[in-house]
């Protein structure tokens, strides 16, 4: 019974926590260091700021679009999703046999995810942000030096994608609470759209000269950062109305 006891006090602050933030983590925020390299800045600033824990779900998304049908499958322009919007579910408002409701929801354009955010009175964090927070692993705020967990994350670009997604939350938290930031999918940041940098403004008349991933590692500070790189060549290659079948998303606020 005493242990009991013990146990349970001690299990209350975390209860009172998720009680209190409904998946939501809050990060402090501070100097960052970009892998990105900026022109006028060394670090950049980013301002405190709460990340959902894990991305947003399948029965997540399906419970919006009931509500927003615009967003259904088959309604939304495809100026805002392509043809290939949610194809992997059964039906506009079914998932099927073949998609479980606690799997990332993904094949979801830039535009079909900020439109959910917006919903949550939330939005798409921003580059800034979304690394800030990857940065971490499971003890160190900041661990992009360290060579063990660099090979992790790569051991997941390596392999292929043809398997089931797993359900969100299976990873362990990093050291700021997030889980799943590496290993299950590509996540949509909202300023996505502008992360494509050239190795010169003044060679955009000529796209052969560099392209995403060569351009990438002449923009970065951390080039040894492949990680980073590719999925800084990924979203950059996209279009707002694109859709894949590893990229969802998040919200933060």
């Amino acid at each position: 019974m005493r242990r009991a006891a013990a146990l349970s006090l001690l299990l209350l602050p975390v209860l009172a926590l998720a009680a209190t933030t409904g998946g939501w983590v809050r990060l402090p925020g501070g100097n960052f260091r970009s892998a990105l390299k900026y022109e006028d800045r060394n670090q950049v600033r980013i301002a405190p700021f709460q990340l959902m824990e894990t991305a947003v779900t399948n029965a997540d998304f399906l419970a919006f679009v009931k509500r927003n049908p615009k967003w259904q499958r088959g309604r939304a322009p495809v100026v805002f999703a392509e043809d290939r919007y949610l194809q992997h579910w059964a039906g506009p408002t079914t998932l099927g046999a073949n998609v479980q409701p606690n799997q990332p929801v993904v094949n979801v354009s830039w535009f079909a995810a900020d439109a959910y955010c917006r919903a949550k009175g939330a939005r798409l964090p921003d580059w800034n942000e979304w690394e800030y927070a990857a940065a971490a692993d499971e003890r160190h705020t900041d661990a992009r030096k360290d060579p063990v967990w660099r090979e992790r994350i790569l051991g997941w670009y390596a392999r292929p994608s043809r398997s089931a997604l797993p359900r969100v939350g299976l990873q362990a938290a990093n050291a700021y609470g997030v889980r799943d930031l590496h290993g299950l999918v590509w996540e949509w940041t909202g300023d996505a759209g502008s992360l494509l940098v050239d190795v010169d403004n003044r060679k955009q008349g000529d796209a052969d000269k560099a392209k995403f991933c060569g351009a990438g590692a002449l923009s970065m500070n951390d080039r040894d950062n492949y990680a980073v790189l590719m999925r800084v060549a990924m979203l950059s290659s996209l279009e707002a109305n694109d859709v894949t079948a590893n990229l969802g998303f998040r919200c933060a606020k």
